[in-house]
């Protein structure tokens, strides 16, 4: 058994993580951080949980949590993680960040973009970037993953045959996604007023969304070449759920056929991707609650493009249950341990 604890354990992550991590075989649950819930159960703070965790959020320190525990969660807000994570690997412990402070292989990137300081530019050169898919054998070998974001999640798995194999021109790529308002985490804000997103959809973060960057540096990791992408994700009236519609121009001639052998061979035995059958596009509540990814595409020989969709849930692979994978991977267990289950339907 594994001692694992999370730092953050009250948001929609960290809650996610504990619905996964209370059913992994491997895993004891010892530390569960939280400043607004201190004292209370995870139970009572989510009903959901109970009789799956019978676990007080407490409010305690790094040093305290470090103490009990084997590998670490971070499930905190950008500009939190750094001192926490440097801080595990001095002790030994394994840590997987599922904020955005480890995720830039330049930190002077994250600083321009997230606008607070990194402090510690060498920890993010090591951190491993956390998409099992693209980066299996690194992950196994990590000390410190760095779990991607749920957009760049869904976007990177959609598009990385085609721009591994060259089948696209990374100066064409256009990306329209939508989210869920679990998205914006718990925190009460006006945008995520239930009469404000009801019978609403509307994009957010228009040609400067923090997630773009980190897109583009997987993207360019990809193609062997710099990529720039337009990006602009919107807001859905459903609670979880993201749905990535990507266009790009081909950079030869290309059947549908051929483009879906690509994606076939380049996701041979991935656990969690699936490649739907032609004319079935993804929707968000096939995936809803689970790790899974689903993938279409069709070539538009009118205007030469290719049009790829993904659908994930944003709290499961785009965070939490991807967080679970990776952990899985570095600590050598099968890597669906505790994830695999189909979505939640109807």
């Amino acid at each position: 058994m594994v001692k694992a604890g999370i730092i953050g354990a009250t948001g929609y992550t960290g809650a996610e993580l504990v619905r996964i991590l209370s059913r992994h075989p491997q895993v004891e649950l010892v530390a569960l951080t939280s400043r607004s819930y201190a004292g209370e159960d995870m139970a009572a703070v989510y009903p959901a949980l109970t009789g799956y965790t019978g676990l007080p959020c407490a409010d305690l320190t790094p040093e305290e949590v470090l103490k009990r525990v084997e590998v670490v969660f971070i499930a905190l807000p950008h500009g939190h993680a750094v001192p926490v994570a440097a801080r595990a690997l001095e002790k030994g412990v394994r840590v997987i960040d599922l904020g955005a402070d480890l995720r830039f292989r330049e930190a002077k990137t994250y600083e321009e973009w997230y606008k607070v300081p990194h402090g510690n530019p060498e920890l993010a050169a090591r951190a491993v970037y956390g998409l099992p898919e693209i980066h299996r054998k690194a992950i196994r070998q990590a000390r410190v993953v760095a779990n991607p974001g749920c957009y760049p999640t869904s976007v990177i798995l959609g598009l990385a045959p085609l721009l591994k194999a060259g089948y696209i021109d990374p100066a064409t790529i256009i990306v329209d996604a939508k989210s869920g308002v679990s998205g914006a985490g718990r925190e009460a804000k006006v945008t995520s007023l239930f009469v404000e997103c009801n019978e609403n959809i509307n994009p957010y973060g228009v040609a400067g969304h923090r997630h773009t960057p980190e897109i583009e540096q997987e993207l360019s990791a990809l193609a062997g070449m710099e990529v720039k992408v337009s990006f602009t994700p919107h807001l859905l009236p459903i609670s979880r759920g993201i749905l990535s519609t990507m266009y790009a121009t081909l950079a030869r001639p290309a059947t549908e056929a051929e483009l879906r052998q690509v994606y076939q061979d380049f996701y041979a035995g991935e656990p969690f991707i699936y490649l739907l059958p032609p004319g079935r596009w993804p929707h968000t509540r096939w995936v809803y609650g689970s790790n899974n990814c689903h993938i279409n595409l069709a070539v538009d020989g009118r205007t030469g493009r290719v049009v790829v969709a993904s659908a994930i849930d944003n709290l499961t692979k785009g965070a939490s249950g991807q967080a679970v994978q990776n952990f899985n991977l570095m600590c050598g267990f099968p890597e669906t341990m505790a994830l695999a289950a189909p979505g939640l339907c109807p």
